[in-house]
């Protein structure tokens, strides 16, 4: 076979192994929303606690950054990846076994570990799998087929919660994590060997060192531009779609579980719909993606405003095409890293990845918490918590996207050919 043949073949083994297990880290984000009613009686949680209980996942996340990106650079992703996979089966396995507050947060603490790794390390492995300018379209197509386990965590995930219940469909995809994660350390490898066309990892610079790439890296005001976007960006998705979307559709339009679940499946077909063109749209329409992002995020933000009152107005038709488009909208954010694949060298690729990804995931754990918060101030009325609750939660992440988007508007244009 032609090393070219060869190492095409070999590439796309690679991306479904990896795929497999970034569907797994959506699911696990996101799972939340659904079962949140159930968790909260069967733990007796409060707004603010079921919040924190969600966001200690991203803040765990987040702060693995920092240290994974120079081990991903340094060990190489297939390692990190099978390591942290091993801590994500734990602690799924484990949270289908909690009995308190305390156990809960210990598992999904071991689950924000474990997970932290996937898409960084993913999106290092493309960057010596692929060029440059593939690098865009391969990472969208990755995201959009990882919502995958965003769309199987809504409308699919409350069928099996009532076919068998929240502890055995858990208790099923921590099995189901173990088993991918062989398949990764069995399958997958880091760059292309000789017989693939590659180097083997034998020439090239050698990795930068830690403190010299953060300082690289945390020196670019650009970096920091985007990732105060991206911050607000991931926040206000994962407000709706990882837990405060599935309480809203519930106790203000008093959706059924299943009727929740079909609504915030639309956003996952959205996002899964918009992940597959946007790079597209970025280099045939935009030609930039710059714009592309800022566009989508214009979108998002006139969206999400929809949550501050609006939303209640609308007829469910209508209401399930909103949810569709949010998610199309938000398809526009996995611009930040082929920004970022552009922005920096590929040596330190890695930590640059995961030091963008702190300001994402931060932005899901301190939008969900403050979020509770919040909820968790107005009281409960006597059919729920009050619609004026979810307005003022809402308000937060929409303010800060606002605020975000200006900021952006004078960050560098950078472009795939630099």
């Amino acid at each position: 076979m032609p090393e070219h043949s060869r190492k095409r073949r070999q590439r796309w083994i690679i991306f479904s192994v990896l795929a497999l297990m970034y569907i797994l880290v959506y699911f696990y984000r996101v799972s939340l929303a659904v079962v949140a009613g159930d968790i909260s009686r069967e733990l007796r949680l409060t707004p603010q606690q079921l919040g924190t209980l969600s966001g200690i996942l991203f803040y765990v996340y987040a702060v693995a950054q920092l240290p994974l990106g120079p081990m991903i650079d340094r060990l190489g992703s297939r390692l990190v990846i099978s390591g942290c996979g091993v801590l994500t089966a734990i602690g799924g396995i484990l949270f289908s076994h909690a009995d308190s507050l305390a156990v809960a947060m210990a598992a999904r603490m071991l689950i924000g570990v474990g997970t932290a790794s996937v898409l960084m390390a993913t999106f290092t492995i493309f960057s010596h799998w692929f060029t440059k300018q593939e690098f865009g379209r391969v990472s969208g197509f990755m995201v959009a087929v990882g919502n995958l386990g965003n769309l199987s965590a809504t409308a699919p995930l409350a069928l099996a919660v009532a076919a068998f219940g929240w502890r055995n469909s858990f208790l099923a995809i921590g099995v189901v994590q173990a088993l991918v994660t062989v398949l990764v350390f069995g399958m997958v490898r880091d760059r292309p060997s000789a017989a693939d066309g590659g180097d083997g990892g034998q020439s090239g610079a050698r990795p930068a060192g830690m403190f010299a790439a953060w300082r690289e890296i945390f020196g670019n005001v650009n970096f920091w531009l985007l990732g105060v976007i991206s911050f607000f960006w991931y926040g206000n998705y994962l407000a709706l779609q990882g837990l405060w979307g599935g309480p809203y559709l519930m106790e203000v339009l008093h959706l059924s579980r299943a009727a929740t679940g079909q609504m915030l499946m639309f956003t996952s077909l959205g996002f899964i719909s918009g992940s597959m063109v946007t790079d597209t749209i970025a280099r045939k329409l935009f030609r930039s993606y710059k714009k592309t992002l800022v566009t989508g995020q214009v979108m998002l933000l006139a969206l999400m405003s929809g949550f501050l009152g609006i939303a209640e107005l609308l007829p469910h038709p209508l209401l399930a095409a909103g949810f569709f488009a949010i998610g199309l909208a938000v398809s526009s954010g996995v611009m930040i890293y082929p920004i970022i694949r552009s922005m920096f060298r590929v040596e330190i690729v890695g930590t640059a990845l995961t030091s963008l990804n702190f300001f994402v995931l931060m932005g899901a754990a301190v939008t969900q918490q403050v979020m509770g918060v919040i909820v968790g101030s107005f009281g409960r009325g006597a059919t729920g918590t009050l619609p004026r609750a979810y307005h003022a939660a809402f308000a937060f992440p929409v303010a800060g996207l606002a605020i975000a988007i200006v900021f952006y508007l004078f960050a560098r244009d950078y472009s795939d050919k630099e």
